[in-house]
């Protein structure tokens, strides 16, 4: 750590985000194809009723296995940059916050269980991942939609981004700190594959309606829809939880292999860094 920046989690971080795009993106692929109703064409002898093996076949039909990387291009840079900012930020902001207010006591925690400053330094890390991560995954949307997009449309969906972001990366770092502690009470471990696959599911579960709006928001095929009239037509299809399973065995498998891959750099980079 360089003057309160956590520089071996930006690192990491960056490491796990290429992971996680390398790992997922098939999955990923079909999850936003899933959660966007119009993006498979039909024909009238086929509903369009986008279940995960009918996007599956149609994908691979019309594209091959290269269909499922799609819009991945535009991810594995911003995936390794917008987990570099949010490992980064969390671990940059946790310790200055315990420095700057002290340690919580467990006397202290929310429910007796939830640290304050994991809350508050986990919507920082979302916050950061928010930033970098909007405009990227407004292209990989489109391109995984096959829809057109300008330059203007980079924003398109940021706010519900940021928010989703900061609800999500700070659920994935509460659920984390609330798992170890009930593991430590019976004096047991996860490895990091458990433990990121296992958090990551819950916080996903926390949030996915709003990664379902995002997705339609982004996808240009919503265009004059705000985010309100999105929201009250997810609610009236019963969208709310649309590409879900999908979603939760990439989410497991994504982040617990590249939580094993931030683990391992991060020791590695403590020990140049003279951090252990």
């Amino acid at each position: 750590m360089i003057k309160g920046i956590s520089i071996e989690s930006f690192i990491a971080g960056f490491a796990y985000g290429g992971t996680t795009v390398l790992v997922g993106q098939p999955l990923e692929t079909l999850k936003t194809l899933t959660q966007v109703p119009s993006s498979i064409k039909t024909t009238s002898s086929t509903p369009n009723n986008n279940n995960i093996l009918t996007t599956a076949k149609h994908l691979y039909s019309t594209s091959g296995i290269r269909g499922f990387y799609r819009g991945g291009t535009p991810l594995l840079l911003g995936g390794g940059l917008m987990r570099s900012a949010q490992f980064g930020f969390y671990n940059s902001v946790l310790p200055l916050m315990d420095d700057n207010f002290g340690k919580r006591d467990k006397n202290d925690y929310w429910l007796g269980c939830v640290n304050p400053h994991v809350v508050a330094a986990g919507w920082a890390g979302g916050i950061g991942r928010g930033l970098v991560e909007g405009p990227f995954e407004m292209v990989k949307v489109r391109r995984q939609v096959v829809s057109d997009w300008k330059l203007a449309d980079v924003s398109k969906g940021f706010g519900v981004t940021l928010f989703r972001n900061s609800f999500l990366f700070s659920s994935f770092v509460i659920y984390m700190d609330v798992l170890k502690q009930q593991l430590a009470r019976y004096d047991m471990t996860l490895s990091p594959f458990f433990t990121a696959g296992i958090c990551s599911n819950m916080a996903w579960l926390t949030v996915w309606p709003f990664d379902v709006i995002k997705t339609k928001r982004q996808s240009g095929k919503f265009e004059g829809r705000s985010i309100m009239w999105l929201l009250k037509d997810t609610m009236r299809t019963g969208d709310m939880y649309r590409g879900l399973s999908v979603g939760l065995v990439r989410s497991f498998f994504a982040n617990g292999i590249s939580m094993e891959v931030y683990t391992r750099v991060e020791k590695e980079l403590k020990v140049v860094f003279n951090e252990r």
